[in-house]
């Protein structure tokens, strides 16, 4: 069969990658210039690795990718960083049973009934009871009033905003199931590894077009056409990867109500600051640290390089300042002095000097990244059919009950490609 994909993020990479190994013709039409997604990465000169532009990691379970990763033998990095939370101005390691335990801001027995909760969600396999609770209903029960509102609730609405009451505890569970200590990372950086990814896919016979963005797709008498700029294309079948509403905007042959379920169904963007600076950001070594503070600007800050290594950034100690934030707040249109200016109240208070040890910022910024998973999300799912025969949809908002990320991206590749080929090939 011919078929086309839409989207060389991991998502369609992988599901090329699976087709190519059945023999498949494949293209894929990206409409950037490098291949990665919402993992796309950058660089600059003196560095030896590239960046993403929004921060990622694998946990060392991600089995999908680091599977994947093994079998184009890309080599991968594992370690454990320290992770903290920020509360009351001051930062804590709370990354184990142990600090858990030790967490002083809480007395003994509040610190017995969070780690209970936390070793709960962490060893039971079983979500579907879950996702009819909405977190912020049960996790004060679960974890105590004051653990929940001194650490979880200002993660919750730094993260969700408005949607903080609409958040199933389904999700929750996965954020805690999933998480390990020891972190994987790529070597060389996110955009080396789908590089890598799609240098395997050329050689299978993948024709991948880059800056081409797809105008729109039709079903015609048992084939899809797919018009770009360049030219029309004809397939068998069609994958998008694309989110729910840029497939609404290229396909006018979606029936109203298919449409209509799509749409409502509710999402963040994301915007990421870079900063790269001459000197340590977070002096106590920490990666990931979670703001606890709902008056705070930024949601999380994360020093890369306290994870990597900063000598394969020409010496730069690289930290990003991490938000979800609905397409229309006013930081997505901000200049990027204009958020830093913004920022710079917090960062004063982790860092007094840090403009001092500015060499350079940026600002990325994605209108759709974080899917809100709402009670009973299982019964909105979008199918990876769609109303139109030969066109399937694989995008972040059917991983669930997992959160968005490269690893279920990659599995949401394999999985859409089985039901591709199931449908057609009987």
């Amino acid at each position: 069969m011919t078929i086309g994909i839409i989207g060389a993020g991991f998502t369609g990479l992988s599901a090329a990658y699976q087709l190519l190994k059945r023999g498949h013709s494949v293209t894929i039409f990206e409409r950037q210039n490098l291949p990665g997604g919402m993992a796309l990465g950058f660089e600059q000169p003196g560095w030896q690795w590239s960046l993403e532009e929004h921060y990622h990691h694998w946990f060392t379970n991600d089995a999908h990718i680091l599977n994947l990763a093994k079998e184009i033998q890309f080599p991968v990095i594992v370690k454990r960083p320290k992770t903290s939370v920020y509360v009351d101005k001051k930062s804590y390691q709370l990354d184990s049973p142990q600090s858990v335990l030790s967490f002083p801001k809480l007395p003994f027995l509040e610190r017995l009934r969070m780690a209970a909760a936390l070793g709960f969600l962490r060893y039971n396999p079983y979500w579907h009871a879950l996702e009819k609770f909405k977190a912020t209903d049960v996790l004060p029960r679960m974890m105590g009033n004051l653990a929940y509102e001194l650490l979880w609730k200002p993660q919750l609405t730094s993260k969700f905003g408005r949607y903080i009451d609409d958040i199933s505890l389904a999700w929750f569970w996965a954020r805690v199931y999933k998480r390990t200590s020891s972190l994987a990372y790529p070597e060389g950086g996110f955009l080396r590894f789908a590089q890598a990814l799609a240098t395997t896919l050329n050689k299978l016979g993948a024709h991948i077009l880059f800056t081409t963005e797809v105008q729109m797709i039709q079903y015609d008498n048992e084939r899809v056409i797919v018009k770009t700029r360049n030219g029309i294309h004809t397939f068998d079948n069609v994958i998008v990867t694309l989110p729910s509403s840029l497939f609404v905007r290229i396909s006018p042959q979606l029936p109203p109500n298919y449409v209509h379920s799509l749409i409502n169904l509710k999402g963040l963007g994301t915007i990421n600051m870079v900063l790269r600076l001459n000197k340590q950001f977070l002096s106590d070594n920490t990666y990931w640290l979670s703001v606890c503070d709902k008056t705070s600007a930024v949601m999380a800050v994360v020093e890369h390089t306290n994870f990597m290594e900063n000598r394969f950034y020409n010496n730069e100690h690289i930290v990003y300042l991490g938000n979800y934030v609905a397409p229309n707040h006013r930081y997505f249109h901000l200049k990027p002095a204009d958020l830093l200016q913004v920022y710079h109240p917090f960062l004063k208070q982790l860092h007094p000097g840090y403009r001092n040890d500015i060499i350079d910022y940026h600002v990325f910024r994605i209108p759709f990244a974080q899917p809100i998973i709402p009670t009973n999300y299982s019964k909105i799912l979008p199918p990876h059919d769609t109303p139109l025969p030969c066109i399937y949809l694989a995008n972040i908002q059917q991983v669930y009950p997992w959160d968005r990320g490269t690893n279920y991206a990659v599995a949401l590749g394999k999985t859409v490609v089985e039901r591709m080929l199931e449908k057609t090939e009987g």
